[in-house]
């Protein structure tokens, strides 16, 4: 087996947190904080945390305006965002077909 694949995976995206995100925003392409938080039951601070370290990355916008005067952030996934989960689904399917070959 070819260890190669598994060195490649991206760590910002790996981590279960992080990856569903990227997951729900690959699924659904604009979600707001609320939305996010609900369908992934993160607490308020751990949802903000993933997010601050995929937008640092590149790979989530976040965009803050106002709905019936009252704080809306919405997010969704940048071009390279797009790119890296694609990716990352790409490495995933070699690293499984890989180990069919090999049982």
């Amino acid at each position: 087996m070819n260890p190669e694949p598994f060195f490649q995976l991206d760590r910002v995206i790996h981590e279960k947190g992080r990856l569903a995100i990227m997951s729900l925003l690959a699924a659904s392409p604009l979600l707001s904080f609320t939305e996010m938080r609900e369908a992934l039951g993160m607490t308020d601070g751990n949802l903000s945390v993933h997010i601050r370290t995929l937008q640092e990355a590149g790979y989530v916008a976040v965009t803050k305006t106002f709905l019936l005067r009252k704080p809306h952030t919405t997010y969704n996934l940048t071009p390279a965002g797009q790119e890296a989960f694609k990716r990352y689904i790409d490495l995933l399917e070699q690293i499984v077909a890989q180990n069919k070959k090999v049982s």
